[in-house]
Order: C-alpha cells, then sequence, then structure tokens
C-alpha cells in the first residue's frame, strides 16, 4: 500500500486543506479500491462496513497492545488538560459544522470527530504525546475509487518529535500498509463484483 506524493494529496479539493492549514501533513497513504457500482460515497461505505473499515490484523494488534500498554505506564495517552481552543473542531465554521454528517466531538474509539463530510472525515486525538488528526477521503474515478489516509501532526512539545521518530518505523512497515489492506478486504466483502448468471 503505497505512501504518495504530498503534491497529489494537495491538488484534491479537500477542506481539510485549508482547515489544517499550518498543520504539518506527516504522510499520506492510498489504497486502490475496485468500481463494482458508481455512487459509493465514504460515508455509504463507513456505515455498510459498522464504521469499523479498518480491521487490524494479529499483529497489528499486538503492536497496538504493546503500544498502549508503555502508555498507561508512562502516562503518554491521559488526556491533556485541554481548552475549548485546543481541538481543530473550533476552526470550523457554521457551514461545516451544518454539513457535518456527525456532530463535532462524537467519539470514535480513540479519536473524536472534527467532522464527516459525505466523502471526507477528519478525526483528532489529543494526548501527551502528540496532537493528531487522520483525514480518510473517497475519490471515484471513471474505473476505480481511491482511498487517501492522510496523518496530520501538531506538536505538544519536545517529546513529539521523538515520540513520532520511535513509532514510524512500525506504523510505516506494518500497520498503515495492514490496515489498507483491511480496507480493501472489507470493500471487497461489501461491494462485491455481482455474479453473472450463466445463459441457457
Amino acid at each position: 500500500m503505497p505512501r504518495i506524493s504530498p503534491r497529489e494529496f494537495e491538488r484534491l479539493p479537500l477542506r481539510v486543506h485549508a482547515l489544517l492549514a499550518g498543520v504539518p501533513l506527516h504522510d499520506v497513504w492510498a489504497v486502490d479500491l475496485p468500481r463494482t457500482r458508481g455512487g459509493v460515497t465514504l460515508d455509504a461505505f463507513l456505515r455498510a462496513a459498522g464504521g469499523r473499515p479498518f480491521r487490524p490484523s494479529t499483529m497489528v494488534r499486538a503492536l497496538l497492545g504493546i503500544r498502549f500498554f508503555v502508555g498507561r505506564l508512562l502516562g503518554w495517552d491521559r488526556q491533556r488538560a485541554a481548552t475549548g481552543a485546543e481541538t481543530f473542531a473550533t476552526r470550523l465554521t457554521p457551514a461545516d459544522r451544518s454539513a457535518s454528517l456527525a456532530p463535532p466531538g462524537t467519539r470514535d474509539g480513540l479519536f473524536r470527530v472534527v467532522y464527516r463530510f459525505e466523502n471526507e472525515q477528519l478525526l483528532e486525538v489529543i494526548n501527551r504525546t502528540v496532537h493528531g488528526a487522520a483525514l480518510t477521503a473517497l475519490v471515484e474515478t471513471a474505473t476505480a475509487y481511491r482511498l487517501y489516509f492522510g496523518v496530520y501532526v501538531h506538536g505538544v512539545g519536545r517529546w513529539t518529535p521523538v515520540y513520532m521518530a520511535l513509532i514510524d518505523p512500525f506504523r510505516r512497515v506494518f500497520v498503515y500498509p495492514s490496515l489498507l489492506r483491511s480496507v480493501r478486504q472489507t470493500w471487497g466483502e461489501t461491494y462485491r463484483e455481482p455474479v453473472k448468471k450463466a445463459v441457457s
């Protein structure tokens, strides 16, 4: 599952580019999905997948388990004493809030929703290591769909670059490729190619 050029990602007409202006794009990935039908939106896919298009493999679950165990020991994942001004949701316009299909601040696993539009979703996490955001977008082409997954990292102190340097090898070699393969599998199970009946 390839990391892609930020230039390709930044050419897409996505709300995130303006909303997170000034927040570093750490990296961005993409996975191509077969076009068995037209008009599928990200929101429709998420709902059809029960809100869980990513299915961590056994290895990824083990790595995440180690990370969260260490995080509990060291207090990494304790919520910062966040003020409302810290959340990216404060950058939303009234039009953004009205268009969002989920209220900003809604819990989504370890994350909180910043916005969820028809083909674009931004989630964020704020803890003692990072203020991070995960952008998922679905783009339909004439022959396929492409799902983009972008990661933004806003530092919360001197520890953030060290923390990212420690986890990046695992994240880039194991975690994200596995998660994106699972998206392709979930997509295939959700939107199977119709079986053509034999003509007698």
